[in-house]
């Protein structure tokens, strides 16, 4: 078995997507407050998520130029000097359309310093590319447990919510510092590992050598599957395709609105029930440690569909739960389900794109654009209507849509669509796509 070697670089990596993390995961809870100051409905500041999609579209498509202009490790640095300038726009800017210009130039950034840790991470450590990309997920998840704890501080001191905006932009310069001080060299990218023999219709591309440029095959030869656009996607990807929009919304209406539930009917103060909303990310977190070792025993049709089980049951607790202590553990059961919603997903999206893997990969960051950029605005509209509380009720339907869109996804699968051998290496093979979460957006 490869053994994962953590070297500068890869810790350098590390802390680059949790700088991210820390900023994303606190950008939930701050929309509810903004809105209070900006005076504006729920929907309009539902808004600013829109914002954050827009923004990683645009970053999507930036990030393979910039970076073969100027490197990948470059381009990661680009995209937090970015973040960093938005982040104190962010924080000093008061006008509605002044904050959403900062989220759009601050999602862009972010975008690209996910893309620039995960193909650095996948291209340097190889064979063992899958594991580090999982634990610089979990260092993102990590970070994005204290950027809610930090919040609920400064709000209950009476100090508001952009004091945390500074601690940003203060945790960037310190890593660039860091970064300076130890010399940290940029990695170099490992050599792909030999996989074993499977057919034309499902092989999976090898790791791509350098952004743009075709993936190298085990015997040297440039592979056909690693070229964009290497052939159509089958039914089974536009399944999953769907599915990931309406994972990705559960997680972006919760991360929004959560705290104002928590407000309205658990009876919590602002600050408290903004920090509440690290509880989420906290599951998530367990959650994906744990999920990992369960995906390489069972199936991930099945174990998908437990984990939405397990996402309704913690969605239920916290939605009848009227005081603040037993809606957090509700909280917490909710993100051990979502924690697998994406990467249960993708790893199915990429698995059965065979030949297509990189257009499978460049399509599935818009499904989480349409869940990002709809949802949270249709559900602050139906807030403004009906109240916060009862407005939550669309999440049960989502969860239950995604569901049906699961089982369908397994009808329409072939028995050996989903081979682990197959999912294992679609997930080494490409950067994982951002989330929420995940690394999320």
């Amino acid at each position: 078995m490869p053994r994962l070697t953590r070297d500068r670089a890869t810790w350098l990596a590390y802390s680059q997507l949790a700088l991210w993390g820390f900023f994303l995961y606190g950008f939930g809870p701050v929309v509810p407050l903004l809105r209070d100051e900006q005076g504006t409905s729920a929907a309009v500041a539902g808004l600013h998520s829109t914002a954050i999609a827009v923004g990683a579209l645009l970053g999507g498509a930036l990030f393979a130029p910039v970076a073969r202009r100027i490197g990948r490790d470059r381009a990661a640095w680009l995209g937090l000097a970015g973040v960093a300038v938005g982040v104190a726009g962010f924080g000093t800017l008061r006008p509605l359309p002044a904050t959403l210009a900062a989220v759009v130039v601050i999602a862009t950034f972010g975008m690209m310093v996910i893309s620039g840790v995960n193909v650095v991470l996948t291209a340097h450590h190889g064979p063992t590319a899958s594991a580090a990309l999982t634990e610089a997920n979990a260092a993102c998840a990590g970070m994005g447990i204290l950027a809610p704890l930090v919040i609920g501080a400064t709000v209950d001191a009476g100090l508001g919510w952009r004091p945390v905006m500074a601690v940003e932009v203060g945790l960037i310069a310190l890593l660039a510092l860091a970064a300076l001080t130890f010399r940290v060299r940029p990695p170099v990218a490992s050599p792909a590992p030999p996989v074993p023999a499977v057919s034309a219709e499902h092989a999976v591309p090898a790791v791509v050598s350098r952004v743009g440029e075709p993936a190298i095959a085990p015997t040297g030869a440039p592979a056909a599957a690693g070229r964009a656009g290497g052939g159509g996607l089958p039914r089974p990807y536009w399944i999953a395709w769907v599915l990931m929009a309406v994972t990705g919304s559960i997680e972006v209406c919760l991360s929004l609105w959560t705290a104002d539930v928590l407000r309205s009917h658990a009876g919590l103060s602002a600050g408290v029930a903004s920090a509440a909303v690290a509880a989420i990310v906290g599951g998530m977190f367990l959650g994906r440690l744990v999920g990992g070792r369960a995906a390489l025993r069972y199936r991930p049709v099945p174990l998908l569909l437990v984990a939405l089980a397990v996402s309704l049951t913690g969605f239920a607790v916290f939605w009848v739960a009227p005081i603040g202590w037993l809606a957090v553990t509700g909280l917490v059961v909710l993100g051990l389900g979502n924690a697998l919603h994406y990467p249960l997903a993708i790893s199915i999206a990429l698995a059965v794109a065979g030949p297509a893997a990189d257009k499978a990969a460049g399509w599935s960051s818009y499904s989480m654009g349409v869940g990002f950029g709809i949802a949270p605005v249709a559900l602050g509209w139906v807030a403004d209507g009906v109240g916060p509380h009862p407005a939550f009720l669309l999440l049960p339907g989502f969860i239950a849509t995604a569901a049906l869109l699961t089982l369908r996804l397994g009808r329409a699968l072939r028995p050996h669509d989903l081979d682990r051998h197959d999912v294992r290496h679609a997930g080494a093979a490409r950067p994982a796509q951002p989330a929420t979460s995940h690394t999320s957006i």
